[in-house]
């Protein structure tokens, strides 16, 4: 009897980037607007500090533990049921509005092929797991955030947060938690992020997705493929 043991197909993997990918918009910087609104913090001062938070974003030069601190400040001090009716309603009015045909037929084409799909962003969970499931999506990372004794947020980050290259470690952990490899998988990444490239350079198949300027330009220049999906028909 043989005992060369036979080779299993590899897992598809389908990542996705969130903000700016699979939503025309950055989550979580509506939902700091979005607090605003609806009184929690002051408009003109949180909006000055939420902007200058952003170009550093885009620029690739945010402090992460900074920013969370700052963006998860009004919810964390509201407690569960306010912070969860207000995200309810944050839903209904600026996330479920935009989310488009596009994006809801380019998963479905992943799921009816088998694949498994994950959302890996740099927003915090709080803000994102509702969306992800409003996506139809179950598997998410995201910044996760400590919790205190009584189960709520405290608004600093636990473990390595899903930014940049720690989008690559955290991928990793999530394989690693079901027993895999980088060599089990076959996978590809949509991303929109110049921030992205670490994880965009670590899979077998990278899409530039709605990409910005540097992104755009290192995709043509390596032969990636690219997608302006909020331009294209559903």
């Amino acid at each position: 009897m043989s005992t060369q043991s036979v080779p299993q197909s590899k897992l598809r993997l389908a990542l996705f980037d969130l903000d700016h990918t699979l939503l025309p918009l950055d989550s979580d910087y509506e939902w700091g607007q979005f607090t605003s609104r609806i009184g929690w913090t002051d408009p003109v001062e949180f909006g000055r500090r939420n902007d200058e938070f952003f170009a550093h974003y885009q620029a690739g030069t945010l402090d992460v533990h900074d920013y969370v601190r700052f963006a998860t400040e009004a919810f964390c001090q509201r407690g569960a049921s306010e912070a969860d009716a207000a995200h309810e309603r944050f839903m209904r009015e600026v996330i479920l509005p935009a989310i488009t045909p596009q994006a809801r037929a380019l998963l479905k084409a992943h799921q009816d092929a088998g694949d498994t799909i994950v959302i890996v962003t740099a927003t915090n969970e709080f803000v994102t797991r509702p969306i992800a499931r409003a996506l139809g999506v179950e598997e998410l990372i995201a910044v996760e955030l400590v919790r205190n004794a009584q189960g709520w947020y405290t608004g600093e980050i636990k473990g390595q947060p899903s930014m940049r290259e720690g989008k690559v470690v955290r991928v990793l952990q999530w394989l690693e938690h079901r027993g895999l490899d980088w060599a089990d998988v076959e996978a590809t990444f949509y991303s929109d992020s110049w921030n992205d490239v670490p994880l965009l350079e670590r899979v077998d198949h990278p899409v530039a997705t709605n990409p910005d300027a540097r992104l755009r330009a290192l995709a043509q220049e390596r032969g990636w493929r690219i997608v302006d999906l909020f331009t294209e028909a559903p």
